[in-house]
């Protein structure tokens, strides 16, 4: 269902004044729930000199997001089996002179790898080619040792897009078409500019005067920054890292790609990072998504996929603006202005006779828990913990054995004892007693 009118009005005003006290040749926006795109927008002039406007169909660089495909891309082969996210990168290249950092420390940007390939880059805009990225290796620094703090680099997913190509034995690029982009109907993200599309510029800081920026071909580095996409595709991209369709990536590999991996912002932790995806936090919602920055172009997807909601902005202009607090302004000023619906309750199928004797309240030592059944799994929560924080809940392992697949104690082992009668006695979780009434441990032995 589309924003209502006022939603939309304000929407469209937020953007409006970006785009005005920001001085942002253009600006195009648009705005996820409940999975769809309630509202787009753009203001401005994708081509000054043509005087032609921005759309929401207008496609710009959107830089760095493509760092999110490449992790999709890294998931999608650690589930087939030919890699897994601990490996260190000299497994894959044998040729890279710091193969001790795993993927999944290149994914969440704590490989200790420096920021940049070797060379001047971002000088000369000559970006290397396959034979000249693998050949500087040798000259690449470990400025940090791996996992000591979050250090951003661009090196480390130009390595992964290598990975890429050996483990599938594919081309980077035909990769993300043919296992991705198609596969998620992302027909307007592409790696080269299909128009429309939007001149990048850079704003002089002392005039109304504005500059064409050169076009970029990251050619060896396209992994970390080489895609073009519109508000409605990148909403899309959101949407699938959110709840994915199983035959494309599972479930639970993008739930992993959300979460947290290395604390960026030490400070009031509002900004960490996942695998291959930063999470921002606002209040009592966490975001995923990511921002990019490419010459005459900035852009920033967020996303929470327990909201089902999310907001991409894009511009074309280089620096003085953070598409993320604008994305992340518009997200929550449509949740505030639209709060959610939750679902309408419905009974659910009667409890299986296994399950029945361990409902009700738990106690293990001085804290009180409850175990319930939901949706047809058993769960178990804190008696005062918030609403909001998720239960555990089990998976059954044989009789009387649960695996914790998710929330408190994940991975542990749930153990049910039994009195010769058949009655349950005792619970054993993580190893640790839980008994019907309040008792100091060692009671039981």
């Amino acid at each position: 269902m589309p924003a209502s009118e006022a939603t939309g009005a304000e929407l469209g005003r937020l953007v409006a004044v970006e785009q005005a006290e920001s001085r942002l040749p253009s600006v195009s926006a648009a705005v996820l729930r409940d999975g769809e795109v309630v509202w787009s927008g753009a203001v401005g002039l994708a081509d000054a000199e043509g005087e032609r406007k921005a759309t929401p169909d207008t496609q710009y660089r959107i830089g760095s997001i493509t760092k999110t495909f490449t992790a999709a891309a890294i998931m999608q082969l650690r589930d087939t089996g030919l890699l897994d996210l601990d490996d260190p990168i000299g497994r894959h290249l044998p040729e890279a002179p710091h193969g001790q950092p795993s993927l999944r420390r290149l994914l969440s940007h704590l490989s200790g790898l420096q920021r940049e390939p070797p060379g001047e880059v971002w000088e000369s805009l000559e970006s290397p080619d396959r034979e000249q990225l693998l050949a500087g290796l040798s000259e690449a620094e470990q400025v940090l040792a791996p996992g000591e703090r979050w250090h951003y680099s661009n090196l480390a997913f130009a390595l992964l897009g290598e990975v890429v190509e050996r483990a599938s034995e594919m081309p980077y690029r035909s990769y993300l078409e043919e296992r991705l982009l198609a596969p998620v109907g992302l027909e307007r993200t592409t790696f080269d500019p299909v128009g429309p599309v939007a001149q990048g510029y850079f704003v002089e800081p002392y005039s109304d005067t504005i500059v064409r920026e050169q076009h970029v071909d990251l050619r060896a580095i396209a992994s970390a920054g080489q895609l073009w996409s519109t508000t409605g595709d990148l909403l899309r991209w959101g949407r699938f890292l959110s709840h994915p369709d199983p035959d494309v990536l599972a479930p639970r590999a993008a739930e992993q790609m959300r979460e947290l991996q290395a604390m960026h912002d030490a400070v009031s932790w509002t900004l960490a990072w996942g695998l291959g995806l930063a999470l921002y936090r606002r209040g009592g919602r966490v975001y995923a998504g990511h921002t990019g920055g490419m010459p005459g172009h900035l852009a920033a997807l967020v996303f929470s996929a327990k909201e089902r909601a999310g907001a991409a902005v894009l511009t074309n202009t280089s620096a003085g603006f953070h598409p993320e607090e604008l994305a992340l302004r518009l997200a929550e000023r449509s949740l505030e202005l639209e709060p959610p619906v939750p679902e309408a309750w419905r009974p659910g199928a009667p409890v299986p006779s296994e399950l029945a004797p361990l409902l009700g309240r738990w106690w293990s030592e001085g804290a009180e828990f409850v175990f319930g059944v939901r949706d047809g799994k058993l769960e178990a929560r804190l008696a005062d913990a918030p609403k909001k924080l998720a239960p555990s809940i089990f998976e059954p392992e044989g009789p009387d054995r649960f695996r914790t697949v998710s929330g408190r104690e994940q991975g542990e082992l749930l153990r049910v004892v039994r009195a010769e009668t058949g009655a349950v006695v005792r619970l054993y979780w993580a190893t640790y007693p839980f008994a019907r009434e309040p008792e100091v441990f060692g009671t039981g032995a």
